[in-house]
C-alpha cells in the first residue's frame, strides 16, 4: 500500500495502487511513514508519489461505507491530524503529482510546502460539487484549502469542480511546477534535498506560526461537527 524508501537525505513515500485511495489502514501506514521521517538523524525531507495514472483519488468510499462505517468519525478525525502534521510538518515537503489528484488527495498534496506536477496528463481537481454524496468540504478542510489556494481559484474549484490540467493548475497557482512524465519525481527530489538541511525547530516554528489559523481548525474533534 504505501512504501517508505530513502534516498540519502531525501525519503521517498510512494502510495502504491490501493495506497492511491484513503481508508482507515492507508491512514495507520502514512502516518507511521511520517513518524519514521520526523525522528530521522540529520538532514532529512520528504517527497510523496503516487502510482500508474493516480497520485490519489481520494477517499475510498467503498471502505469507509462498508460494514466498517462506524470508524468514519474517527477516521476523519485521523485524517484531520495527518492534514495538520503534514501541514506543519518540521521536515520539507514536496508532492510529486504523478497523476490524478482528486478530492482528498488534493488536499494532502496541498499540505506539503510544494507540488510538482505532470503537464501533459492527470487533473487537479476538487469535486466535492459534483459527487453523489452531496458533502462539501469539513470545516477544517476548507480551512486548509484557504491557507493553501488563491481565493480566486478556491471559489471556482470548489462551485465548479473543475478539472485542471497540469499548466492550468501552475497558472492558477495550485501546484509549484509543472513537468513532463520523466522529469515530475526528479524536480521533486532535487527541491527536497534542496531544502533538506533546514533546522527542523525553525522550520515546524515557521510553519505553525504562518498556518496557525488553518491548522487550529483541523484539530478540532470532532472534525465532522
Amino acid at each position: 500500500m504505501i512504501e517508505l524508501e530513502r534516498e540519502g537525505p531525501v525519503f521517498v513515500l510512494r502510495m502504491r495502487e490501493t495506497g492511491t485511495r484513503m481508508g482507515p489502514d492507508w491512514l495507520g501506514a502514512f502516518a507511521a511513514a511520517l513518524d519514521e521521517v520526523e525522528s530521522a538523524s540529520g538532514a532529512a525531507a520528504l517527497v510523496t508519489t503516487g502510482w500508474g495514472r493516480n497520485y490519489s483519488t481520494g477517499l475510498d468510499l467503498e471502505a469507509l461505507m462498508g460494514p466498517d462505517r462506524e470508524r468514519v468519525p474517527a477516521f476523519m478525525d485521523g485524517l484531520h491530524e495527518l492534514f495538520a502534521r503534514l501541514l506543519g510538518f518540521r521536515r520539507p515537503t514536496v508532492a510529486a503529482l504523478n497523476g490524478h489528484t482528486f478530492a482528498g488527495g488534493a488536499m494532502l498534496a496541498l499540505a506539503h510546502d510544494f507540488r510538482i506536477m505532470r503537464e501533459d496528463r492527470g487533473f487537479f481537481c476538487l469535486p466535492e460539487i459534483d459527487l453523489e454524496t452531496g458533502r462539501p468540504p469539513t470545516p477544517g478542510m476548507l480551512a486548509l484549502l484557504r491557507a493553501r489556494v488563491p481565493a480566486g481559484t478556491l471559489h471556482e474549484a470548489l462551485v465548479s469542480g473543475r478539472r485542471y490540467g497540469g499548466s492550468e493548475a501552475l497558472e492558477c497557482g495550485l501546484v509549484d511546477a509543472a513537468a513532463t512524465e520523466d522529469r515530475v519525481l526528479p524536480l521533486a527530489l532535487e527541491r527536497a534535498l534542496a531544502l533538506a538541511d533546514k533546522d527542523p525547530a525553525t522550520l515546524a516554528a515557521i510553519k505553525q506560526n504562518l498556518h496557525a489559523d488553518a491548522l487550529e481548525v483541523l484539530r478540532r474533534r470532532p472534525a465532522l461537527s
